[in-house]
């Protein structure tokens, strides 16, 4: 684990999700080489294999937000990278930012960092009392049909309005940029050509879409400080396994996302 105490008010944070995205689809595209771009950053090439804290996307946000992170898959007393304070807390180690606050949002926001969202699939769409719940948390937030499941260049536009957003900053105020990447949600099938369905093939010929797109957003944080990365799914979804479609199920394809945490060195 990365010590996020040390990091916290020096480095920006930029915490990215890939929602739905299942483990086994993350590390077949590794393998066949569809995700080159994104492998250059994952620690020793490969993802991380993790137990995530809920099944549908608001629940696991939620608990995201709070500190508790997609868990190591192996057993025992996992030190989290986040955590908010509270009486108890048995996996807060000494490498944990600890923050008195109510979510790490608002813990990072107190710290001096601009928070920003740039959300993806409705729970961010602000269209609701619900869907305003989590992007609410956030002093900027930001959402379009752009951004959504509805449109197939999703991601590109999420990045170009993350250079817009990065580039208008002070250069000395701290960021946290969080982004909820949509593409890999369904439907996904139109990222493979004569595909009317989705499944792992067209969430992989999605995640290869994402990767030709999404890595440019390390770069330009880069160019202003060095940045403390996370980057995973929030669950996985089924695909007519044991005869399970979609997600907010109790399935091992749900509950078991890729992860990835690293540092990227500043530009000079």
């Amino acid at each position: 684990m990365l010590n996020s105490r040390e990091l916290v008010g020096t480095h920006d944070v930029l915490l990215v999700t890939l929602d739905t995205l299942r483990y086994d689809v993350a590390e077949t595209a590794l393998r066949r080489g569809m995700t080159p771009r994104l492998a250059r950053y994952l620690p020793d090439g490969r993802w991380e294999c993790r137990h995530t804290p809920g099944n549908f996307t608001y629940a696991a946000h939620q608990a995201f937000f709070a500190g508790f992170l997609p868990t190591p898959r192996e057993p025992g007393k996992h030190p989290r990278l986040f955590a908010t304070r509270f009486p108890g807390s048995e996996t807060t180690g000494p490498d944990t930012c600890v923050f008195d606050a109510p979510d790490i949002v608002t813990g990072l926001a107190r710290r001096g960092y601009h928070t920003v969202c740039i959300g993806g699939v409705g729970f961010f769409n602000k269209r609701s009392p619900l869907g305003s719940v989590l992007p609410d948390l956030f002093a900027e937030s930001h959402w379009s049909e752009a951004v959504s499941v509805v449109d197939p260049h999703s991601t590109e536009n999420q990045v170009r309005l993350a250079r817009r957003i990065i580039e208008a900053l002070e250069p000395k105020r701290r960021l946290f940029l969080f982004i909820n990447v949509s593409a890999l949600h369904q439907p996904n099938c139109p990222y493979l050509p004569g595909a009317k369905v989705d499944s792992c093939e067209s969430q992989a010929a999605a995640l290869a879409y994402v990767d030709r797109h999404l890595p440019e957003v390390f770069r330009l944080m880069q160019q202003r400080a060095g940045v403390l990365c996370v980057v995973c799914s929030d669950h996985g979804t089924a695909y007519g396994e044991d005869g399970y479609w979609g997600h907010r199920v109790c399935h091992p394809v749900v509950w078991t996302v890729p992860y990835a945490e690293f540092v990227l060195p500043e530009l000079v």
